[in-house]
């Protein structure tokens, strides 16, 4: 069966293109959160597939009838929970280009372009946030894109248990002696990478905060290091995190890795959220000792204007991932490989195959440059600051931990009852979406800033609604 011809393809583009302007033009004056029952898809797609071609206006009527009905509304200037999705619109074209170039990145040579941009990028962007030379190609490390945070975390560990194994992990697998250390506060995809890497539950350590904080104490730290070697155990990796998802809360990666490295453990600062504000120099010190680490991570899907998926690691040592990941078969082979000179990205990653991620980054790069996303990301701490001042003074509200960038986190002196209803009428009025953490057994709000089209009319809206849904 022949593909689209060039002229149909056009005409098809254009009515995309337009039917995702009008989307986004209007996403602002929709619920924010689907309100439909499981369930309520499947009966209206359940009819069986079709047996012949079908119009393409039918799968854009399709999408009006029950695709957009049925959509939490990341988008949305309303939309204040979990943490932003940033799709900017400049990284949908990015998107689209990216498919229609239709390549596949796995090696070098498969295509010399979808490496060397993104390897450009990683450079550019490492001097960008600050970070050490060391993690450029250049400087004997080097970033690439993963698909999440969650891969960046799983492939670091990888590599951690490679090199804590002295070479051996990769023939001999793991013994049962090797541990990984975080704390209460660190996102669940580094438990979910011990369990994936056949660790088990056991082998994940939590780390006690420092007294009246929620960010990781190095002194405890150290103290389960010494305790863990004297018993006969492996320390593998520590993972410090910029920017947790409960509260925002910053570990001391200075102090954490200077406790870690006299036992050689493999350092992962996972700072997904939180780790692009350090593209503003007045942030800079969120990243204070990532020059002592192994690795570290930040998503451009998060705050960065750059559509899911485009996870950003960069590592210490240009070798370490290949050694543990790199397996080559014969059809693998070519010369470029062999030579040495160039990078492969699979062996940087747990999949075969990769797409073209880095020109959807390319493309918000040169839509907004390095000023405007710092303008994008500056904007929502200043929003973020306002309505912390609000709650500070609102009587009956309390602020449940230190604004943390642009994440602000309150509960009502009422209680925890109040705090949850207050939180449930606010997501049922359609006009906002918030999400929730728990802090020293509290139950908390989280008021999350990022999404592309917010602007302090949004916040001053938000704020009306909490406080006349008050009860």
């Amino acid at each position: 069966m022949a593909d689209l011809d060039p002229e149909e393809f056009r005409r098809l583009g254009r009515a995309v293109v337009d039917w995702v302007a009008a989307y986004r033009a209007g996403v602002g004056d929709r619920p924010v959160r689907a309100g439909v029952e499981p369930g309520w898809v499947r009966a209206r797609l359940d009819t069986g597939l079709p047996e012949r071609p079908q119009p393409f206006e039918v799968l854009l009527g399709e999408l009006d009838r029950v695709v957009v009905p049925a959509t939490t509304h990341w988008q949305s200037p309303g939309f204040f929970g979990y943490f932003p999705a940033n799709a900017s619109l400049h990284s949908v074209l990015g998107d689209l280009l990216s498919g229609g170039l239709g390549v596949q990145g796995m090696l070098w040579s498969t295509s010399p372009a979808a490496t060397e941009v993104e390897q450009v990028l990683l450079d550019g962007l490492a001097d960008a946030l600050g970070l050490d030379p060391g993690f450029r190609f250049d400087g004997g490390g080097g970033g690439c894109i993963q698909d999440s945070a969650s891969s960046a975390a799983l492939v670091a560990l990888l590599a951690a248990l490679h090199r804590a194994s002295g070479g051996r992990w990769r023939a001999d697998g793991v013994d049962g002696r090797e541990r990984v250390y975080v704390t209460a506060e660190t996102h669940s995809s580094l438990a979910k990478a011990v369990r994936v890497a056949g660790l088990g539950d056991r082998a994940l350590r939590v780390v006690a905060p420092s007294p009246g904080s929620q960010a990781m104490s190095a002194d405890a730290l150290a103290t389960l290091l010494a305790e863990d070697v004297a018993a006969g155990l492996v320390p593998v990796l520590v993972c410090p995190t910029v920017g947790t998802t409960g509260t925002g809360a910053v570990d001391p990666v200075r102090a954490v890795a200077l406790a870690a490295r006299p036992h050689g453990v493999w350092v992962h600062v996972d700072a997904a959220w939180a780790g692009v504000a350090a593209l503003c120099p007045e942030h800079r010190d969120l990243l204070d000792g990532v020059e002592l680490v192994d690795s570290f991570c930040t998503d451009a899907h998060k705050w960065l204007l750059t559509a899911f998926d485009a996870s950003l690691l960069w590592v210490r040592d240009a070798r370490a991932l290949p050694d543990a990941l790199s397996i080559t078969p014969e059809y693998l082979r070519d010369g470029a490989s062999d030579s040495g000179a160039v990078v492969d990205y699979r062996d940087w990653q747990v999949p075969l195959g990769r797409r073209f991620r880095a020109l959807k980054l390319w493309s918000v790069l040169h839509g907004h440059g390095l000023d405007g996303l710092r303008a994008h990301l500056r904007g929502h701490v200043a929003l973020a600051a306002e309505l912390e001042s609000r709650i500070v003074a609102e009587p009956g509200f309390t602020l449940a931990a230190p604004r943390s960038l642009s994440l602000v986190c309150f509960r009502l002196d009422a209680g925890d009852d109040a705090t949850r209803a207050l939180l449930d009428r606010v997501n049922a009025s359609g006009r906002a979406l918030l999400t929730h953490t728990v802090v020293e057994g509290r139950y908390v709000i989280r008021v999350a800033i990022g999404a592309v089209a917010t602007r302090r009319e949004h916040v001053d809206s938000l704020w009306a609604l909490l406080r006349t849904s008050e009860p």
